[in-house]
């Protein structure tokens, strides 16, 4: 018996054991909800600095603020609603955030300043914050332990989704119908999330154990709130977002500039690319780590920016949305992941909040420096600046991986594992 129970152990886990199942109906619900958030933020996030552009004409550097100050205003946000679920009750927090972002979004069109709709874009990141860093919390609280890279793959292939399709729809729709429409749209994605969510019965049950624990041993939690080994990814996707945060706030400037019309085509051919790897990207991560992910995928988001600095006609355009969306799929949810698992899971809120925070801050930054520099130049030569940021992400992480090779090695055999 003592053999068959050492051959048992011999063998892979997948080989004896029915994996435990992802796709339940609350997995799918909280999937949808965020995709539908993130479609509410991206649909609107593109387009804006166009639409500002057109009827107030402020410099580049006012326009970078309107999507800088929205991320700075999530950031804080999160912060604080990650200290708020310890205390009140995480779907309070969330439709309490869906309605402030619903109601923001559907004022923009009465706004007669660029001053009121800085004030609007920085309401609409806090019901943002609290609605991105509930969302996850619950999702990472019903995905089995053994599948988190794949499970987290698949939820942020909703964002990646949204982040792609997002301001293709936005353009068009401004473009083709008006800004009306579009905010309708936009606080539409955002509302619908209350129903389907209460009509679904999706949302676990607020993990009361963890919490009392958590109270009754606050000496235990005050000496480690977080591991902070957590902080090293989220520097890195901090250096990645700074790209999309020059995406996001002057492709559609961009595309006038070279004379390219449909200039959303870009996020739509970027989404063919995320759809395929994502889920690849999530496998990876759970048998091999983030070793084989993270230098390619910079490499891919290098190659993107520079051949869409060079943009001359559709094709460039396209060939730089397919590499664009090769890095992103594999970049975000590798660095997600590997933040989670370094984080016990009464910390999978603060450490959700951390990564959407990391973004965040990259695309505030991104947005405002990248302006600075499109102002003293063009669009073109910032996006060759761009890629300098994915350079660096090359030269940090590799720096990691010569200060300590050994204990990657170690997390990376333990991820196999």
């Amino acid at each position: 018996m003592a053999a068959a129970a050492l051959q048992d152990q011999s063998q892979p886990p997948t080989l004896l054991e029915k994996p435990e199942k992802l796709w339940t109906n609350s997995f799918i619900s909280l999937t949808l909800s965020y995709f539908l958030l993130f479609l509410s933020l991206q649909m609107l996030l593109s387009p804006f600095p166009s639409y500002v552009k057109d009827q107030f004409d402020p410099g580049a550097f006012t326009l970078s603020l309107l999507t800088s100050l929205f991320a700075l205003s999530a950031i804080v946000a999160r912060f604080a609603t990650a200290a708020l679920m310890r205390r009140f009750q995480r779907r309070t927090l969330l439709f309490t955030g869906l309605g402030i972002a619903a109601i923001t979004t559907a004022c923009y069109p009465f706004a007669n300043s660029v001053g009121i709709l800085l004030l609007l874009k920085a309401c609409f990141g806090i019901g943002f914050g609290m609605s991105s860093t509930v969302l996850p919390t619950l999702v990472s609280q019903i995905i089995p332990k053994r599948r988190l890279g794949e499970g987290i793959g698949y939820f942020g292939l909703s964002t990646s989704l949204a982040m792609s399709i997002g301001p293709a729809i936005g353009l068009s729709v401004l473009g083709s119908y008006g800004f009306p429409l579009l905010t309708l749209l936009g606080t539409a994605a955002a509302a619908i999330i209350i129903p389907l969510l209460l009509i679904s019965r999706s949302m676990p049950q607020q993990p009361v154990k963890v919490a009392e624990k958590m109270h009754a041993s606050s000496t235990a939690a005050q000496s480690r709130p977080f591991n902070k080994r957590v902080l090293f990814p989220a520097l890195l996707n901090a250096l990645f977002s700074v790209t999309y945060g020059g995406l996001l706030s002057f492709i559609a400037l961009f595309g006038g500039e070279v004379h390219l019309k449909n200039i959303g085509i870009f996020f739509l051919f970027n989404a063919v690319t995320v759809l395929i790897i994502r889920p690849i990207s999530g496998r990876l991560f759970d048998s091999k780590g983030h070793i084989v992910l993270l230098i390619p995928g910079a490499l891919f988001i290098i190659g993107s920016l520079l051949v869409l600095s060079y943009t001359a006609s559709m094709s460039m355009l396209i060939g730089s949305a397919l590499l664009y969306g090769l890095g992103l799929g594999v970049i975000q949810p590798t660095t997600q992941a590997w933040m989670l698992r370094e984080s016990a899971p009464e910390h999978h809120g603060f450490t959700n909040s951390l990564f959407y925070n990391s973004t965040d801050f990259g695309v505030a930054v991104g947005a405002m420096l990248l302006g600075t520099i499109a102002s003293a130049t063009s669009y073109a030569v910032m996006y060759r600046w761009t890629a300098g940021f994915m350079v660096l992400f090359v030269i940090v992480y590799i720096g990691l991986l010569a200060i300590k090779p050994r204990k990657i090695r170690v997390n990376t055999a333990a991820n196999a594992s």
